[in-house]
């Protein structure tokens, strides 16, 4: 490996592990994104009925189908309400216009941030299923390969969706204020408050068509041992794309 190589990799390396630091050292990050999630399908799976099996949801348990919802909701947290204020915020603070200067680019920062949450949103996924099966019976994903093709797919629109978030916001506060926006439309769409199993069917047909409302069909497929439609798939990947496309063209550095 050559030193122009190196230099870079492990420039990022070192602001990523500053990242993480400070990402453990918030308190709200980390019970937002790592716990909420948890405690959501935990008081959940409290409720008698949500133990039971239901015909409406074809013989499954409504617990069964939370656990892709808080799966979701890990991967909301993580992409929505935390990574768009701290990016935000550096640049109101002229950290990024800062770096510009340096031989670490701002570029690096942002990689890490995505890095970061990423893999926070994965890490709390990881517990939620984990919880789901110690603590409520709910079957290990019947489809691994899918179950973690779409998992992927779903962090990588996350990601996408507060980019652009982070994009249109000037400040930390904006950032804030448009993530809660959003926030809520991605909770209905995702199947917090409805599974989308338990939608009317018009209703599921429109929300197939946004990026969470795709993802949770995707992993509730392969959850149940199928693979993930193409469809939902393909509504990822093009949400990730458009929503890629807008954060570049709108980010500015300061």
């Amino acid at each position: 490996m050559s030193t122009a190589t190196a230099a870079p990799r492990s420039a990022t390396a070192a602001v990523l592990r500053t990242e993480t630091r400070l990402f453990t050292r918030e308190p709200g990050s980390l019970f937002w994104v790592m716990a909420s999630p948890t405690i959501l399908l935990a008081v959940l799976g409290l409720i008698p009925s949500f133990r039971e099996a239901s015909a409406d949801l074809g013989g499954r348990r409504t617990i069964d189908v939370y656990v892709p919802v808080a799966v979701l909701f890990a991967v909301v947290m993580s992409g929505l309400q935390a990574m768009p204020p701290v990016l935000a915020g550096y640049r109101e603070r002229g950290i990024l216009r800062r770096m510009s200067t340096t031989p670490v680019r701002a570029g690096t920062l942002l990689t890490a941030q995505l890095v970061l949450h990423g893999a926070a949103a994965l890490v709390s996924a990881v517990v939620v299923i984990t919880v789901g099966r110690l603590a409520f019976g709910v079957a290990l994903p019947g489809n691994p390969v899918g179950y973690a093709l779409a998992l992927l797919l779903a962090v990588a629109v996350g990601l996408a969706l507060g980019s652009a978030v982070c994009a249109v916001s000037r400040t930390q506060k904006t950032a804030t204020a448009v993530g809660t926006l959003v926030f809520f439309p991605t909770m209905f769409t995702a199947g917090v408050w409805v599974p989308v199993q338990a939608m009317p069917d018009t209703l599921q047909q429109i929300v197939r068509f946004s990026p969470y409302g795709a993802a949770s069909e995707a992993l509730d497929a392969a959850a149940s041992g199928g693979w993930p439609g193409l469809a939902a798939l393909a509504v990822m990947l093009v949400w990730t794309a458009v929503l890629t496309g807008a954060s570049v063209r709108w980010f500015r550095w300061q």
